[in-house]
């Protein structure tokens, strides 16, 4: 699950959600007159306001938000989770906004009319707001732009070394300076033999493709996913934000990436990446 790749729009959600929950303690009405010892219930002794608005609500957000965080998430029916998500928002809502004009179902447990001094308490307020907030960041995340945009801000990616160099020296690495070795012999030598040349590891090769292309170095703002060359469907990677990968060669609009591990594939989704 990469949180990088949630939006504005999945942070409104998950905060709609939260205010759900805490809303559902609660209580929902308030009666003027009531007894001193008369208990007002909140969403969880109410099974219709519980079900129908409070756990659709708290479904609904969750289906969206794994449906945004997986690479690949499951589907039902063949149908993404994320439809789903957005339909029990909706029902969530639309079932508030009947609680509110009617927070007793017709008759209090006082035995008074349901319009003799019963408004809608505080409980139930919070809970109609939270699924109308709820539901309109569900609907309106894909059309407005200023939700679209990345929750968190990906992260400065660590300057790349140059193609085909080599580590830089370093404690540990062949040829550097020990600690307590006195200047100019090296580790296992005595003091005054001549060093011997450290052997240089080769640098990896890497095909050059036809061209005038050269390959180099990139991170991307948003995750990608990394499609196999031969044109599956299926990607075979996701490219994270805060990464460098390497470009070897340009096909189209597309670029064929290099992953730490070795892995090739098609990043055919290249706008905004920033080379190095």
């Amino acid at each position: 699950m990469n949180i990088r790749s949630l939006t504005r729009g999945d942070g409104v959600v998950i905060g709609a959600a939260v205010l759900l929950l805490i809303a559902s303690f609660l209580a929902i009405y308030s009666i003027d007159g009531a007894p001193d010892n008369y208990e007002i219930p909140n969403a969880w002794q109410s099974g219709p306001l519980l079900m129908g608005v409070v756990f659709a609500g708290i479904i609904g957000a969750a289906l969206i938000i794994v449906s945004h965080a997986l690479p690949q998430p499951p589907k039902v029916a063949g149908l993404d989770l994320g439809p789903f998500g957005v339909a029990f928002t909706v029902f969530a809502a639309w079932s508030a906004l009947g609680n509110i004009f009617d927070p007793l179902g017709g008759t209090d447990n006082v035995g008074n009319a349901s319009d003799s001094g019963v408004d809608a308490g505080i409980g139930l307020i919070l809970i109609v707001i939270a699924t109308l907030v709820l539901a309109g960041a569900a609907v309106a995340t894909p059309l407005v732009p200023a939700l679209k945009g990345a929750l968190l801000p990906a992260p400065k990616p660590a300057a790349p070394q140059p193609y085909g160099g080599q580590p830089q020296g370093g404690y540990g690495y062949p040829g550097a300076q020990q600690p307590g070795q006195p200047y100019g012999a090296q580790q296992g030598q005595p003091y005054g033999a001549q060093p011997s040349q450290p052997q240089q590891a080769p640098a990896p090769q890497v095909q050059q493709p036809a061209g005038d292309f050269s390959p180099f170095w990139f991170a991307v703002p948003v995750p990608r996913p990394l499609y196999a060359e031969d044109g599956s469907p299926t990607p075979i990677a996701e490219l994270a934000p805060g990464t460098w990968y390497l470009a070897v060669e340009q096909r189209g609009p597309s670029l064929v990436a290099q992953t730490q591990d070795g892995r090739r594939g098609v990043l055919q989704d290249t706008s905004g990446i920033q080379r190095g």
